[in-house]
């Protein structure tokens, strides 16, 4: 089984960045790349980690 799915919630308390931004930039086409899961829209743990280092995060 595959580690848990993050939600918006947990990506914004993750990343430090307000839920309406993290939604901004997937509107965008920005930020990590987020899976829609029935209505809800979630994040792989391993995504988030690889999109931080493109950006040149810690």
């Amino acid at each position: 089984m595959s580690p848990k799915l993050l939600t918006v919630t947990d990506l914004s308390d993750h990343l430090g960045v307000p839920v309406n931004t993290l939604y901004r930039w997937r509107t965008n086409g920005y930020g990590p790349a987020g899976r829609r899961i029935g209505k809800h829209v979630r994040y792989r743990p391993e995504d988030v980690d690889a999109w931080v280092e493109q950006q040149g995060g810690a």
